[in-house]
């Protein structure tokens, strides 16, 4: 068999991850001894909870490290189904809930029983950068609607409407969403699932976000808002940014029992239960007060409050407020360079690493994390600013 032939078909169309691509690098200088600044970290730079790292010192003391039910223990679906009922008004039996290894791998789940080939999934560009490919190994197809800067990137139900074909099966919703910070209101998710409705339309919600919104605003699921759309809706979570547990590789979903039961069909051939000492860790973090969360999200909008002041004054850099999440998505337009070759003249240049937006479906533009101490926060804004200068 040629070598060029061996591959799946479904594979050639995926593209490699940017943001694991820049992350490398960047760590791969820092190992030669360079000075990095790293602006593009998706995760949060605090540490674990000790109440949370006791809870799997536990369950490994315990002899809790078997194998567990395919979509999670009978005692963390309980406290899931608490969760959703507590913070997102969602009422999910055990039996609608999913635990698996990542809230990626709860949407990759998702897209897998719900796609056919062909399918259509809708996404707002800006997108998360796996959401395109993750649709394309399903076989589906990716409909991108290009959101404007205006509306903070959100989808208008006009927009909706005019995406709307005969093969579209769903809508990918992401509220706060990565990398605009975008979160959208009551009304607005309102609007878009009267239309979802009438035309019958799925939604997966990727609510990963919802413990870093700022100024106060709240965080509504779509699935909440009537029963017509709670029928239609999958609502995804996880714990990796809400309990700073990336690592530990625990995601959840609630959704119609139908869906949740082809899930863990799927799931039982493909990874089966997520790790059994993370689950007992998950369960730790959700059974926490809220004071680790709010601390954390107060801490970014501090952050976030002196990051967008400080890239109002580099000329050729403008931003959008985020209203969550713990990013700052930048035009980089007036530079007259596109986002690959700015990120990687940045990181060379001036030993700052950012993520190109081309990789989020908009080319003109950049991602700055802030999950990053203020003296490094600091530091790089100085490095962009002569960058920028200099051009």
């Amino acid at each position: 068999m040629p070598i060029d032939t061996r591959l799946a078909r479904r594979i050639a169309t995926v593209k490699p991850s940017s943001t694991l691509a820049i992350t490398s690098k960047a760590k791969k200088l820092r190992s030669e001894g360079k000075d990095i600044v790293s602006f593009a970290a998706g995760e949060p730079d605090f540490d674990t909870p000790e109440p949370i790292k006791q809870g799997a010192v536990d369950a490994i003391r315990k002899g809790f490290t078997k194998y567990t039910p395919t979509t999670g223990t009978p005692e963390l679906k309980k406290i899931i189904s608490e969760k959703f009922k507590r913070d997102n008004a969602l009422e999910y039996g055990v039996q609608q809930i999913a635990v698996s290894c990542g809230a990626k791998h709860s949407i990759f789940n998702a897209l897998f029983v719900l796609l056919d080939k062909g399918d259509e999934a809708v996404m707002a560009s800006p997108y998360w950068v796996s959401y395109p490919e993750m649709v394309r190994l399903c076989e589906g197809t990716p409909r991108i609607i290009e959101t404007s800067r205006k509306n903070d990137f959100k989808i208008t139900p006009g927009e909706l409407k005019k995406n709307i074909g005969p093969k579209t099966k769903l809508l990918m919703l992401n509220t706060p969403s990565n990398p605009a910070g975008s979160v959208y209101t009551r009304d607005e998710l309102l609007a878009l699932a009267e239309i979802c409705v009438a035309h019958k339309i799925l939604v997966i919600s990727d609510e990963i976000y919802e413990k870093i919104i700022f100024d106060n605003l709240p965080h509504v699921s779509i699935a909440s808002l009537n029963k017509d759309i709670y029928g239609l809706a999958v609502t995804v979570n996880g714990v990796s940014k809400s309990f700073s547990m990336t690592g530990w590789r625990i995601g959840y979903l609630g959704g119609p029992a139908d869906i949740v039961e082809a899930i863990g069909k799927f799931q039982d051939h493909s990874t089966s239960n997520p790790a059994s000492i993370s689950q007992k860790a998950a369960e730790a973090a959700l059974g926490m007060a809220g004071s680790f969360s709010a601390t954390m999200r107060e801490e970014f909008q501090k952050r976030r409050d002196f990051i967008v002041a400080r890239l109002e004054t580099i000329e050729k850099i403008n931003c959008i407020v985020p209203k969550g999440a713990f990013y700052v998505f930048c035009d980089i337009s007036k530079t007259g360079l596109g986002s690959v070759e700015f990120a990687s003249r940045l990181l060379d240049e001036a030993g700052v690493a950012v993520i190109p937006g081309e990789s989020f479906g908009k080319d003109e533009y950049i991602r700055i994390s802030f999950a990053t101490g203020m003296p490094q926060i600091t530091k790089g804004l100085d490095r962009l600013k002569d960058f920028c200068d200099a051009l």
